[in-house]
């Protein structure tokens, strides 16, 4: 009911300034020549949102994948972690834009350079947040570990995890948001298929409506990410309390 809501506010806000603004249609289309749009170009967005769906995808289970065992590695080895820690924060400090026109040179114009940039996107959030949960572990968990004998590797593993398990299914959550604006800047650089072409074509013929569909549609699959990814998030948080 709340996303109804927010829903209804957003279109009627968005009617709104159109009104008010009193923009023409190839400037700021309203909601109902968007709609007749999306509604008319169904099959054209949903084959160009099959593409843009499966970078996403794959860029979110490799980033997430890759960042949880960097996570790992930094937590087990704190002298590696002294090292690589300054490096995972400069390729944060790059412009994700500066880097698109690299990987596109390096993993050409196909899937490759678009996961890659979904993967740069998703990789830090998740290995951070991660990474912070495993250093918050309370070290009373720790200490009795300890005493019973564990290994740190054996702590690792059944206490510090565990406990961390919160902070990664957050990271999880920002991961699952930030997925397709990666796949759609690659897009955006050099692409003949996807939802970020489209959307570039649309802006050159002049087709805003067009344009403004196929922003509604990664919106609308950014939200869908992130409720599937919460919805399995809360699922292993209730089998967690039990």
């Amino acid at each position: 009911m709340k996303a109804v809501i927010a829903l209804l506010v957003g279109v009627g806000l968005w009617q709104a300034a159109v009104l008010v603004l009193d923009m023409p249609p190839f400037i700021l289309p309203g909601p109902a020549r968007t709609a007749a749009a999306l509604w008319e170009n169904r099959a054209l967005l949903a084959n160009h949102g099959v593409i843009t769906l499966t970078e996403v995808l794959l860029g979110l289970t490799l980033g997430v994948g890759l960042g949880g065992l960097t996570a790992l590695l930094l937590a087990a080895m704190p002298r590696v972690a002294a090292v690589l820690g300054p490096i995972l924060v400069f390729s944060q400090a790059v412009p994700v834009f500066a880097l698109a026109p690299v990987f596109t040179l390096w993993f050409g114009y196909g899937l490759g350079s678009k996961v890659a940039m979904a993967l740069l996107i998703i990789y830090f959030p998740v290995t951070s947040a991660f990474l912070d949960g495993l250093r918050a572990t309370p070290a009373p968990w720790v200490d009795q570990a300890r005493i019973m004998g564990a290994s740190p590797r054996r702590i690792l593993w059944c206490v510090r995890m565990p406990a961390a398990l919160p902070a990664l299914l957050s990271g999880l959550r920002l991961a699952a948001v930030y997925a397709p604006i990666g796949a759609i800047i690659g897009e955006w650089v050099g692409a003949s298929r996807g939802l970020g072409y489209l959307m570039l074509l649309a802006n050159g013929r002049a087709k805003i409506d067009l344009m403004f569909a196929a922003i509604l549609v990664v919106a609308a699959m950014a939200i869908g990410l992130h409720r599937a990814v919460d919805t399995l998030a809360r699922g292993m948080e209730a089998r967690r309390l039990r």
